[in-house]
C-alpha cells in the first residue's frame, strides 16, 4: 500500500462533520477486506475482526468546514462554522459548496484601495463572511440549500523530505496510518475493532457513541498534534521527521504508554513524547477513556504543521512509523498474553 497514495485518496473524499457519508462509505469499502464492516446512525464505520484480546483503534474520519446559512438577494451565500475553523485564513480562500452538484467559489475580499486603516488588523468574524459563486439569488437556489456544507478546495502537495501538504490531513494521516498498521497485523492472534469516528470537530461525538458497545482490553487512538513552526514554543510541539508522538496525561492509561515507549526502543521505531496536563487531550482519548466503566486508552499523534488550515503539513515517515508502534504493540500485547 503506497502510503503517499493512500493520503491522495483519503484527502480527496469529502466528510464536513455531520455530513460524513462520502468518506463514511469510502472507509466502508476499505475496510471490508478484513471483516464485517457498517456505517451506524452517526456515521461512524466500524470493522471487528479476530479473535483474542481485544483493542479498539480510533481515528476520525470528518472534517472542518462550513454550513450554508443564507443565500443574499445578490447571490452571495452566508455561512456558519462546522468545527474550529480560523477566520484569519477565509478571506480570499477558494472553495466548493456540496449542493445538488459542486458549485465552485471564492470568499470574498475588500480590495487594500478600499480598506480603512482599522480593517488592517481586524480578523472578520463568521456573519461578516460571504461566499461568491458568480450566480444570482434564484440561480443559487436551484443547486444550493440551506444546509449544504462548504470545504476549502483540495490542494495535495508533494514537498521536499517527505513532506506532503494538504487539507483534512487532520486526522485522514491517523486514519492512513490504522490502515497501514492492518496490513501488519494479517493473521495476528487479537481481536481488532477498527473504529474510524464522526463528528470529532464538534466535540468528539461520533466516538462517545461508536465506542459504547466494543468493550475493548485497550484502546489507541491515532490523532494529529502540533508539529514545530516558528511561530510555536517548542515544548507545546513535537517535530515532523522525529516520529509518532505518544501520548503522557493524566487520563490515558500510564501502563500502555509506557509499554508504547518501551515497544518503540525495542524495534527501533523513532518516537517522541507529548506530555499534556488533567484537562484532556482534545482527542477522542478523552471520551473513549470513559466510555461504560471505562477503557484503558493510549494516544499517538502524528505531527502537524498549520493544524485546520487547508496547508496541513506531515512527514509521511511519521505516517508509517505510527503504523508500525501500531502493529508492533499489538503483536506484542498479543504474545504476552498467549504465551
Amino acid at each position: 500500500m503506497n502510503t503517499i497514495e493512500l493520503l491522495k485518496e483519503l484527502t480527496s473524499e469529502i466528510g464536513v462533520s455531520g455530513n460524513e457519508e462520502s468518506i463514511s462509505s469510502y472507509l466502508k469499502d476499505k475496510l471490508s477486506e478484513y471483516g464485517k464492516t457498517e456505517i451506524d446512525a452517526f456515521n461512524n464505520v466500524k470493522c471487528t475482526f479476530g479473535e483474542g484480546i481485544h483493542f479498539l483503534l480510533d481515528a476520525h474520519l470528518d472534517e472542518i468546514g462550513l454550513i450554508v446559512k443564507a443565500i443574499t438577494e445578490d447571490g452571495f451565500i452566508k455561512v456558519d462554522k462546522c468545527g474550529g475553523i480560523d477566520c484569519r485564513m477565509l478571506l480570499a480562500s477558494e472553495v466548493r459548496v456540496w449542493g445538488k452538484k459542486e458549485v465552485r467559489g471564492v470568499i470574498s475580499t475588500l480590495p487594500p484601495h478600499l480598506q480603512k486603516d482599522e480593517d488592517e488588523k481586524k480578523v472578520p468574524e463568521i456573519d461578516e463572511i460571504a461566499i461568491d459563486i458568480g450566480m444570482s439569488k434564484a440561480e443559487a437556489e436551484n443547486v444550493i440549500s440551506l444546509g449544504d456544507r462548504v470545504t476549502f478546495k483540495r490542494n495535495f502537495i508533494y514537498l521536499l523530505n517527505g513532506q506532503v501538504s494538504s487539507g483534512v490531513l487532520d486526522d485522514r494521516c491517523g486514519i492512513a496510518a490504522i490502515l497501514l498498521a492492518l496490513e501488519e497485523l494479517k493473521g495476528v492472534n487479537a481481536k481488532i475493532t477498527v473504529l474510524f469516528s464522526s463528528q470529532e470537530e464538534l466535540g468528539t461525538r461520533g466516538a462517545k457513541t461508536g465506542a459504547y458497545d466494543v468493550n475493548p482490553d485497550e484502546a489507541i487512538c491515532i490523532d494529529v498534534s502540533f508539529g514545530y513552526t516558528p511561530f510555536c514554543k517548542k515544548s507545546d510541539c513535537g517535530e515532523l521527521g522525529k516520529g509518532p508522538m505518544i501520548g503522557i496525561s493524566p487520563i490515558l492509561s500510564k501502563d500502555m504508554s509506557e509499554s508504547l515507549e518501551k515497544t518503540a526502543k525495542d524495534n527501533s521505531v523513532p518516537y517522541q513524547l507529548e506530555i499534556m496536563g488533567g484537562r484532556g487531550t482534545g482527542t477522542n482519548a478523552d471520551v473513549i477513556t470513559v466510555t461504560q466503566s471505562g477503557i484503558k486508552t493510549a494516544l499517538i499523534s502524528i505531527p502537524e504543521k498549520y493544524m485546520h488550515s487547508p496547508i496541513e503539513i506531515v512527514d509521511i515517515n511519521d505516517v508509517e512509523n505510527t503504523a508500525h508502534l501500531i502493529a508492533e504493540y499489538i503483536k506484542k500485547r498479543a504474545g504476552e498474553l498467549n504465551a
